[in-house]
């Protein structure tokens, strides 16, 4: 009886097929990373070096201090700009998330007049870039000053009102779209039983539709938390000692000045601690994150 082949021996050419078929993907994966965290890694040198400089930097630093830290909560209100970054963003995901999914639901599972129109009509008004609107949004802030103090210049309710209504259209079109998938037997079903559109829509449709929400609620957030253009606009006039502004502005009044005064330690540290709430929250999250985007492109 001869004896059987040793399962450890190599096969020719394994090793070949096995790169060719999905071992360059590997390849490719690895590069990508390294490509996409080597300016992060010279953001993390700067946050965490003595002279906190960009241009100087060693791809490996000779020693670490929390000097930047302490130079950026010792001198600033850094503190209550994280805390205004954080309610706004919060409140504007929550909101975002409640009324993006009320208009889905009329769109998806209401009939009435207009309602193709409508929906696309929406969709297009958000197509335009945020940049056209700067100077009405500055005349706005300022009418609403001298009418609504709460909700004028340089108030936080303001930058959420902008911010909720430049974001609801694509939203509640991706909503929409995820809303198509789930069968109106269910809705049919409830209504029989003595449910109101009220009750179907909370307790049966967001439910069903929870990945689509966390979603809308995970960007919404993270475009909240970075967005600078529209927050320097309500918040036209405050300097960097101003602790009414959010950190995006804040952080962008370190960088303001002469090119020898730029104060990039500062920066980003205070950029690195606003990134591990956009990490943590997209790590809570991330197992919806592939449904969620798919989902609402399968019916439109």
């Amino acid at each position: 009886m001869s004896d059987s082949p040793s399962r450890d021996v190599p096969v020719p050419g394994r090793a070949r097929r096995w790169f060719a078929a999905t071992g360059w993907r590997h390849v490719v994966g690895i590069v990508m990373l390294f490509v996409a965290l080597f300016p992060v890694w010279f953001v993390l040198i700067a946050a965490f070096s003595d002279d906190g400089t960009l241009s100087g930097q060693q791809l490996v630093p000779e020693s670490l201090s929390l000097k930047q830290f302490h130079a950026l909560v010792d001198n600033y209100p850094y503190w209550q700009w994280f805390l205004n970054s954080l309610i706004v963003s919060v409140v504007v995901a929550f909101l975002t998330v409640m009324l993006a999914a009320s208009a889905a639901y009329a769109f998806s599972r209401l009939r009435f007049k207009g309602r193709r129109p409508g929906v696309l009509a929406l969709l297009l008004i958000q197509m335009f870039p945020s940049s056209l609107a700067f100077v009405a949004i500055y005349l706005m802030v300022d009418l609403l000053s001298d009418t609504f103090p709460a909700i004028g210049s340089g108030t936080i309710a303001a930058i959420i009102l902008f911010y909720l209504g430049g974001a609801l259209g694509s939203n509640a079109w991706l909503i929409k779209g995820f809303f198509d998938t789930i069968p109106r037997d269910l809705d049919e079903s409830a209504q029989i039983d003595g449910a109101t559109h009220n009750q179907t829509f909370f307790r049966i449709i967001l439910p069903l539709a929870a990945p689509v929400l966390a979603i809308i609620f995970l960007l919404s957030f993270i475009s909240s938390q970075g967005e600078f253009l529209v927050a320097s606009v309500v918040m036209f006039g405050k300097d960097i000692s101003s602790p009414d502004v959010t950190a995006a502005v804040g952080l962008r009044g370190l960088l303001a000045g002469d090119r020898y005064d730029l104060r990039w330690g500062p920066f980003a540290i205070g950029s690195v601690i606003l990134a591990i709430q956009v990490v943590a929250l997209f790590q809570f999250l991330q197992r919806y994150i592939v449904s969620g985007i798919t989902a609402g492109a399968v019916k439109g």
